[in-house]
């Protein structure tokens, strides 16, 4: 089974929304899926409690009660979305259990900076400085022609993590959220500009480059 997580220790990030949103893909592709929960709030619970029937199923996992214990065995993939505030010891028991990360940031200044000091702690836990975890980022909400916009692009094309999409703020996802749907669940006479945009992300979770 492989594990996908999608990590920040800044709250408010979009974590849910992205973990969610990787959950559906795969389910679409034919993928056996589990979706992992570690925040009490259980935003991608709530989100799986109101997935219509006839939709690709996806297996529920209370992780913030008792961990991954209930994580159905069968699965080919488990998306896991993680807690806000994770430092220290959690950040490194969190990351035992992720082959993939994902640290969605959003364009504002205070995130910019929170995500620096992240990723600096994050590259020093053990199973990230020995290459077993890979990290990507991923810009999240973004709005073109702003300056902020301008701003996080150019940080995160310096960081030494690779950098692998940008999504826009869209209604769409809250379209997607509120039904239980994904992304790529929505009409394509809809949805095709964010599909372009998941493009690039969806490449790089299929490829090497980000299993270790």
């Amino acid at each position: 089974m492989r594990h996908i997580m999608v990590l920040n220790a800044k709250g408010g990030c979009g974590k849910s929304t992205l973990a969610t949103n990787i959950a559906a893909w795969y389910a679409t592709e034919g993928a056996t899926v589990a979706l992992a929960d570690y925040d009490p709030q259980r935003s991608s619970l709530d989100w799986l409690e109101r997935r219509p029937e006839g939709r690709p199923e996806i297996h529920a996992v209370a992780a913030f009660e008792d961990g991954l214990k209930h994580a159905p065995r069968n699965a080919d993939v488990l998306i896991i979305d993680a807690p806000a505030r994770s430092h220290g010891p959690e950040l490194t028991n969190l990351v035992k259990h992720a082959e993939t990360i994902i640290v969605p940031v959003l364009p504002s200044t205070i995130d910019m900076q929170a995500t620096s000091r992240f990723l600096e702690e994050l590259k020093s836990v053990g199973k990230v400085e020995r290459k077993k975890a890979k990290i990507a980022t991923v810009a999240n909400r973004v709005r073109d022609n702003t300056l902020i916009w301008d701003d996080l692009d150019e940080y995160l094309t310096k960081t030494r993590v690779p950098y692998v999409a940008a999504l826009r703020e869209a209604q769409n996802y809250v379209r997607a959220y509120t039904r239980g749907l994904g992304i790529f669940e929505l009409p394509e006479y809809l949805a095709w500009p964010d599909w372009d945009e998941w493009e690039p992300l969806t490449s790089w979770l299929k490829s090497k480059r980000s299993q270790p």
